[in-house]
């Protein structure tokens, strides 16, 4: 059994991937209204949790596995960066005790030919104990509590069949802390648990095969591949094939945090607009308890606090990848995008794929259709009639109440729309402003007090 290096993670080993891996190992850390008395932050640490093998509950495993194909030479080394959170208790403040997390990052640096020849294993360890701060404002000296924690990491690498030279990396992250018996309870076991525990692989002298999209020969390679507790994508750059990010929430390869971001929010998968207004709306009461709750909930209220405007400009979108389908264009920058007419694009990338203006057969303002041999069009009086293809319970309510037709639409496979607005309807002259009606089947409405009807040019029937 061989030790870790204990040298620091090399500096190329996160290059372009830092911010990413950062983002996973948050993610859930805590969430909105980020307050200790919320409900969704008294269960916490949903993903990349390997508990001590003493935990009773076996639906949350101890370990994790990531295997991968890669291409590489006798002379490959791989480096191995282990990232987890190892949680803190924090008491003696005038909140409650509260569990906050330390980062953990352990590098292993593994030569290929040693690991063509048999399995190798690497124990680590993470010492716990305690120690003390004291807060500037008053006189209150806090504790921060942490437990011993054990581990092992698992490798080898295996020769594929066939022609190409590939090879298999397989790499089993366990958590072996010892319990001294049975843990019943969870929170008892995070205290032992590798929290968000990911891998990162970089190879030195070959190349990772894509396990999201693989080339045609690797692709039954790809398919015996056995992945428990992580997604393996590649990362950094585009054109880098390198890096290996081992992540607890599935990816896409090459992934990256939007560079409009302007901070971790704790929750990657919503939108920092909308996290960030709702923050902002919180009450100073509920402020200053998420700030008493974890040090990190206070960066994230006071950076929210101090965005100013141009920031929050950059939250509302950014056009990316506008570039003509028969060459590449560089991405544009997020925070200076030119206007539409300086992109110099062709012509057939500039108009809209339907253009009013040059297809004047199509007007959905004047446009009419027979509905049992009634002329309807924009301005007519229907009833709704939902049919039984709808899958919305809300329609029921729309059934046999009266509504105005707003327009005649055509989608592009020929098939008829019409847009109404509910003649009850208090809200219908601010709905019509914004262009937001209901839309209907032909065989979904029944016209009622027809007047004398007007023949279109080219009709077509619908019986209801």
């Amino acid at each position: 059994m061989n030790a870790p290096e204990p040298s620091p993670p090399s500096a190329n080993l996160l290059d372009g991937v830092r911010k990413l891996a950062d983002a996973i190992l948050y993610e859930g850390y805590l969430l909105y209204p980020y307050r200790a008395s919320a409900q969704k932050n008294r269960q916490r640490f949903q993903f990349g949790v390997l508990m001590p093998p003493g935990y009773a509950d076996p639906s949350e495993s101890s370990a994790l596995r990531l295997e991968c194909v890669l291409e590489g030479r006798e002379d490959t080394q791989l480096s191995v960066l282990i990232r987890f959170l190892q949680l803190q208790l924090r008491q003696g403040t005038r909140a409650a005790p509260w569990d906050e997390a330390v980062e953990r990052e352990l590098r292993f640096t593994l030569p290929l030919p040693d690991l063509l020849d048999g399995e190798r294993i690497h124990a680590f360890h993470c010492d716990g104990g305690e120690d003390f701060e004291q807060t500037p404002e008053t006189v209150i000296r806090i504790q921060h509590v942490r437990w011993d924690l054990d581990g092992e990491l698992r490798a080898r690498v295996t020769r594929l069949p066939g022609p190409y030279g590939a090879l298999q990396l397989r790499l089993d992250v366990a958590n072996t802390t010892d319990t001294h018996g049975t843990v019943d309870r969870r929170d008892d076991a995070l205290r032992r648990a590798l929290i968000s525990a990911h891998v990162v692989v970089q190879v030195s002298g070959g190349a990772f095969v894509s396990m999201v999209d693989p080339p045609r020969w690797a692709a039954e390679y790809v398919a015996q591949c056995e992945n428990v507790g992580v997604w393996p994508v590649l990362a950094g750059p585009a054109d880098r094939r390198d890096l290996l990010l081992g992540s607890p929430i599935i990816l896409y390869d090459h992934a990256e945090v939007a560079p409009e971001s302007p901070g971790a929010l704790f929750d990657s998968t919503e939108i920092d607009e909308i996290l960030t207004l709702r923050t902002l709306a919180l009450t100073d009461a509920e402020k200053s308890e998420a700030r008493a709750t974890d040090p990190r909930a206070a960066a994230v209220i006071d950076r929210v606090e101090g965005l100013s405007p141009e920031l929050m400009d950059r939250l509302h979108g950014a056009i990316r990848y506008l570039e003509a389908a028969t060459g590449t264009r560089p991405e544009p920058d997020p925070y200076n995008i030119p206007a539409h007419d300086a992109l110099d694009l062709p012509d057939e990338l500039t108009v809209p794929w339907w253009n009013p203006e040059a297809d004047s057969s199509v007007s959905p303002e004047t446009d009419q259709i027979l509905i049992g041999g009634i002329a309807v069009s924009r301005g007519s009086a229907v009833l709704m009639k939902p049919g039984a293809r709808r899958a919305d319970a809300q329609d029921l309510f729309l059934a046999g109440r009266p509504a105005l037709v707003e327009a005649v639409l055509k989608d592009v496979d020929g098939n008829v729309h019409l847009a109404v607005s509910p003649q009850d309807d208090p809200d219908a002259d601010l709905r019509g402003q914004h262009g937001r009606f209901l839309y209907f089947a032909p065989d979904e409405v029944e016209p009622i007090c027809p007047t004398e009807p007007v023949r279109p040019t080219e009709p077509f029937e619908v019986t209801s």
